[in-house]
């Protein structure tokens, strides 16, 4: 009841935030933004139910990000290619693109975990960052898809929903920030989730202890690398130029991993937190001063949560209500005078 009541207001929230702003604002850049934003909600997201919840931390989030995207590619141009063989179909919208990528990125990402996941700590760390190399090198060898050169992809002249074609964009990724969340926060309250706790906390005790640690890693890595895809597939559409460096850029493997761990990994919160606090510092920095300080502040972000708080905002307001509940509670010595 209470899973149901939680996507009940999560619906609500969305829905009134999308009105409210397509309402109010009238400058699309709001909504270039805003999207980034949402976009990072997702990828932390994603990249929290593996890293956080499982504690395999996940260097490849270009990889599975880059296969949305270039799903959306492939499904673009499919009319045109069918269209030689005598055979017609209408344009892909993209909602299906976006569910063709999430379901591209999951398998993906259960195949790599079927190989790496036998690899614990760094090991894996290094086995996922490999594949974000692979799946780059593939990409900008396959002509089909740009190559190296890279594709331009035509918006379409109207937005099915009205207004602007990045509104329309922006709407979609608010809808995949509710699934992601979520999807996150059933797995953080279910059987699943307590699995996935196990797993961080002592993998070689679980697995003695009777848990699937391998199935259970399995759904995590599948799980993550389909939010991931499906955060990537609308890419082409917002760029409207998509090169491999677009797709594959540094700033995507690292906020994902540096916003969880501001907002705190342990908690589905924690990612929303940090993907909107980085996320707007960012965008802010980008249009005030330059967009190259972006992972400069991230990075002196991460350090500072790392020594001051390294649990996450989330964590030290924990810790702080831990502490004042303690101060609350009387003393022996005060009891037994009462």
């Amino acid at each position: 009841m209470r899973i149901g009541l939680f996507w009940i207001a999560a619906a609500a929230v969305g829905i009134a935030v999308l009105v409210l702003t397509r309402v109010f604002f009238t400058n699309e850049y709001f909504f270039f933004a805003a999207y980034v934003v949402l976009q990072y909600i997702v990828l932390s997201t994603a990249w929290n139910i593996l890293g956080g919840y499982t504690g395999y931390i996940n260097f490849g989030t270009g990889a599975f990000f880059a296969i949305g995207a270039y799903s959306s590619v492939v499904l673009h141009k499919l009319p045109a290619l069918l269209k030689t063989f005598d055979l017609i179909i209408p344009q892909i919208p993209l909602p299906l693109m976006i569910l063709v990528g999430g379901i591209v990125s999951g398998i993906v990402g259960l195949g790599t975990g079927y190989l790496s996941l036998r690899l614990r700590g760094v090991f894996f760390a290094i086995a996922t960052l490999a594949l974000a190399v692979v799946v780059q090198t593939l990409i900008v060898n396959w002509d089909f898809v740009g190559g190296s050169r890279g594709i331009y992809i035509i918006r379409p002249a109207k937005a099915p929903l009205g207004g602007g074609y990045i509104q329309y964009l922006y709407t979609l990724m608010m809808v995949l920030a509710v699934i992601s969340v979520g999807i996150a926060r059933w797995i953080e309250r279910s059987r699943l989730g307590l699995g996935f706790a196990a797993i961080r906390d002592d993998e070689l005790a679980a697995e003695a202890g009777g848990v699937p640690t391998l199935r259970l890693k399995l759904i995590a890595t599948t799980i993550s690398g389909a939010l991931m895809g499906m955060a990537g597939a609308p890419l082409p559409y917002y760029v409207t130029y998509l090169d491999p460096a677009s797709s594959f850029n540094l700033a995507y493997a690292v906020n994902s991993v540096a916003m969880p761990v501001i907002g705190g990994m342990t908690s589905w919160v924690g990612p929303i937190i940090g993907a909107i606090l980085l996320g707007t510092i960012q965008q802010l920095a980008t249009v005030t001063i330059s967009s190259a300080l972006n992972l400069l502040i991230v990075g002196l972000l991460l350090i500072g949560f790392v020594i001051i708080a390294p649990n996450g905002i989330v964590g030290l307001v924990q810790a702080r209500r831990r502490a004042r509940g303690e101060r609350l509670q009387p003393q022996p010595q005060e009891a037994r005078a009462a």
